[in-house]
């Protein structure tokens, strides 16, 4: 059986494949967000001075990086709502699970991105804000949070070249994302080649786009001497 360009064709311009791959997408920029507001709350609890915090923050990474994503994705669909009656109502998706679980695991990752981001910040920078009669608060946001941004952007692409992959095993719960497309035609025509083509398609189009994304967002938050002299 040799390769069909027009079944190759045909599945690459379909809106099935379409929805498939904005769904991965979706998921994936879910999760990162998800990820990196857990991951900076485990941050700074991490990098603050109570004992108590600390040992929480700890304790979530010990315990999330134990857990294996597909396992997390399986309790977060199938367990919760046995457990919590909310969990039971139609707003209660594949998508949600898939996004919820992915993104509580992921964060665990993010939050020692995150944390070495922030200390990688002179901490003299900070004593000066504070001289200057900013808050600590103030201090955080205004010369803290831009810096450790840059410094977090590259690791943080990659985590979300990673989840776009990573959103694969949510075909487990049923989520019609990218694979689980390509994986149903298979299944239904047995033309392997053409419809996993057709995916390394996609994934390799929605990885080249995160990268120049990425690039974008580093060179706008880069700033340099030489940058400054260019300005004079």
């Amino acid at each position: 059986m040799s390769f069909d360009p027009s079944i190759f064709w045909e599945q690459l311009t379909s809106s099935i494949y379409l929805r498939g791959a904005l769904t991965a997408v979706l998921v994936a920029l879910g999760s990162l967000v998800l990820a990196i507001a857990i991951g900076l709350a485990m941050a700074l609890m991490k990098t603050s001075r109570s004992r108590v915090a600390k040992m929480s923050a700890n304790t979530y990474l010990w315990f999330f990086r134990a857990l294996p994503s597909m396992l997390l994705l399986l309790v977060c669909w199938n367990a919760l709502p046995q457990l919590i009656p909310a969990f039971r109502e139609d707003w209660y998706t594949p998508f949600v699970a898939a996004v919820i679980a992915l993104g509580i695991s992921e964060g665990a990752y993010v939050a020692e991105m995150l944390r070495s981001a922030i200390m990688s910040v002179d901490r003299g920078q900070v004593l000066a804000a504070r001289a200057l009669g900013m808050t600590p608060a103030q201090s955080f946001v205004k010369v803290v949070l831009p810096q450790a941004t840059r410094i977090a952007l590259p690791p943080l692409g990659n985590e979300l070249v990673a989840l776009v992959k990573l959103t694969a095993i949510a075909s487990v719960i049923s989520l019609q994302e990218l694979l689980r497309v390509a994986t149903i035609g298979v299944q239904a025509t047995f033309r392997y080649a053409e419809y996993y083509a057709v995916a390394i398609i996609y994934y390799l189009v929605i990885v080249s786009l995160i990268m120049l994304a990425q690039s974008a967002l580093e060179k706008r938050f880069s700033w340099t001497s030489r940058k400054g002299r260019t300005a004079q």
